[in-house]
């Protein structure tokens, strides 16, 4: 799992103000995966020399994910559409893996899931890190979303936390990276589907109500 050069040095001095550092970056519109971020920081609170406790881990790091989160989401309440989509189109949006379709499909599954989308995005690949746009676009409710994206970060980030506490005893810290985005890809097959259940419950709970 490759990432930028100032993100490779904070990874070698982790402790819970790079966690938290870290995962805002990741939950903003920069693009790196999560799963270098707290697996690592689990895996080491495993250890018995370790200043990092495996809760303190996953506190950190949900509490970075509802800054970037708001970041996005305070860009796109008070930008508007048609900037967003601009910034999008850029170069420098490029840059970020942004484009105006990414954006577009964040908003779609907005739009269809409604205000629940920002807890069940959180666990979806590709549109996890996109969900709080549309959810500024739309204006939706600042303790709303601050709660549903805490609640979806929290999940997300326990699993990972999981993971890399558990490998701790299984592999040396330098397989580490190689062992979970083998786990990973099994996880974003299982957060797609647990996303899809969810989503399925409350549409079902509603069409019977």
């Amino acid at each position: 799992m490759e990432s930028l050069p100032f993100i490779n040095a904070l990874l070698q001095h982790l402790n819970y103000w790079v966690i938290t550092l870290l995962m805002a970056v990741e939950s903003s519109f920069i693009p790196f995966p999560s799963e270098v971020v707290v697996p690592p920081a689990a895996y080491l609170s495993a250890c018995e020399d370790s200043e990092l406790n495996v809760f303190l881990v996953v506190v950190c790091s949900t509490v970075g994910a509802v800054i970037g989160a708001l970041i996005n989401y305070g860009l796109a309440y008070y930008l508007g559409r048609p900037i967003v989509y601009k910034f999008a189109n850029s170069r420098l949006g490029h840059m970020c893996l942004l484009s105006q379709e990414k954006v577009e499909v964040a908003e779609r599954y907005f739009d269809d899931h409604g205000a629940v989308g920002t807890f069940v995005g959180r666990l979806v690949p590709a549109v996890r890190q996109l969900i709080s746009i549309p959810a500024g676009l739309a204006r939706m409710s600042l303790g709303k979303f601050v709660a549903y994206t805490a609640l979806g970060a929290s999940v997300w980030n326990s699993i990972l936390a999981a993971i890399g506490y558990y490998l701790q005893s299984v592999v040396p810290y330098e397989q580490l990276d190689a062992t979970v985005a083998q786990y990973s890809t099994y996880l974003k097959i299982v957060m797609i589907l647990l996303g899809a259940s969810v989503v399925g419950y409350l549409i079902y709970k509603g069409v019977k109500k």
